[in-house]
């Protein structure tokens, strides 16, 4: 996908060699309003701050949204100085202090296992308040297809739905189960199979609560609502928005979604100067200032990111500028590891020296999940619009 006008002019802008991330908050506004649209009206939008937690992002997405969910302090930090009107904090692994700080900050907990539900009574007897909280459930039932299943399979999120009955059973001072978070895939591209999951969440929960006698106030269905990194195909949100039409939300339960992914990819482009063009063994590469250090998610999961040339004409060298046409190249970084490999075999017409490579749906799980210091090169230059 070629980025808009006004994101070319903003990479042109940056000085040699370019190596920057540029996010637009306008398209992340857009994006919001559009998932909105597709939910049961009254719905809970939530944005996954771990998505992309440049504050920037952050700070649109809580105004956009009803609410941020975040899964380390850290993010916790970054919601309360965006802001945020409402925080919900997930994750297998919250220490005591997480705890203490998520009640602090009035922030809903999802908790994990008996054990952290203890801990959070303990935190919040501690401030001498009454919070509420929901269980995250990993279900006996397979998720929706996508790149990542958390339920259905073991992994290490959630309370086993056969171990249900102990956790609520744990005598609790200070925390009132409200209701039950069941996240279950990421990157799903099928509507159809998600508004049924979405649906069959919310009869899960209510037929559960009622089994224990829970006063059910909260049904988390979590995000999971996909792009195609391969193509510009992004789950149906009509289609979403028809299977959903239906749903029945009983009276005082609050539907929640917490997407990431789909509210970010699309507002976010890398971009990276081409410093070498050589050929190795047949095969020809284009090497960057950048690489997997900065948008690690090609190589984390085994693909080849598309790219589009954003052509240079100036060429600052007394010597002929180094050029192919009509092959097929691998876009590779600066790194001293074969590994690091944004795209293989990407077809170009004319490639140059000093041209510029820009990647786009990077705005999501790109720089934040990548491993910075590596070789300790100059992180990327970041641009919001």
């Amino acid at each position: 996908m070629r980025p808009p006008e006004h994101v070319t002019r903003a990479i042109r802008a940056q000085p040699g060699p370019v190596c920057a991330y540029v996010y637009d908050t306008a398209a992340l506004r857009e994006r919001a309003a559009a998932v909105r649209a597709a939910l049961p009206p009254g719905a809970t939008l939530l944005y996954a701050v771990k998505a992309n937690g440049h504050p920037a992002v952050v700070r649109a997405l809580a105004a956009a949204c009803d609410g941020l969910e975040v899964a380390s302090g850290g993010e916790l930090e970054l919601a309360v100085a965006a802001g945020a009107r409402r925080i919900v904090l997930g994750g297998p692994a919250k220490t005591d202090a997480e705890l203490a700080a998520a009640v602090a900050a009035g922030a809903q907990v999802n908790v994990e296992s008996a054990h952290e539900l203890r801990r959070l009574d303990r935190a919040a007897r501690a401030a001498g308040t009454v919070v509420p909280a929901a269980v995250r459930v990993n279900r006996a039932q397979a998720a929706p297809a996508g790149s990542h299943a958390m339920t259905g399979t073991p992994t290490p999120f959630g309370v086993d739905e056969r171990d249900l009955d102990r956790l609520l059973a744990v005598p609790l001072t200070s925390v009132r189960i409200t209701g039950f978070h069941l996240h279950a895939v990421s990157n799903n591209l099928d509507a159809a199979a998600h508004a049924r999951f979405v649906a069959d969440a919310l009869d899960w929960s209510v037929a559960t609560a009622a089994r224990h006698g829970i006063d059910l106030r909260l049904v988390n269905a979590g995000g999971g609502l996909g792009v195609d990194y391969l193509g510009d195909a992004t789950i149906d949100l009509a289609a979403l928005r028809a299977g959903l039409a239906a749903l029945i939300v009983p009276a005082g339960v609050d539907l929640i979604v917490e997407p990431g992914r789909i509210l970010a990819a699309d507002a976010g482009w890398y971009a990276a100067e081409v410093l070498d063009l050589k050929r190795t063994h047949g095969r020809w590469f284009a090497v960057l200032r950048g690489g997997t250090h900065h948008f690690r998610l090609p190589a984390a999961w085994g693909y080849s990111h598309p790219f589009t040339v954003l052509p240079v004409e100036a060429w600052p060298y007394d010597w002929p500028r180094p050029q192919v046409r009509d092959v097929a190249v691998d876009a590779v970084g600066e790194l001293c590891t074969p590994r690091d490999v944004l795209a293989r075999d990407q077809p170009v017409a004319r490639l140059r020296v000093g041209d510029v490579l820009v990647f786009a749906r990077a705005g999501a799980y790109g720089w934040d999940i990548s491993h910075h210091d590596f070789l300790r090169h100059p992180p990327p230059r970041f641009v919001v619009l």
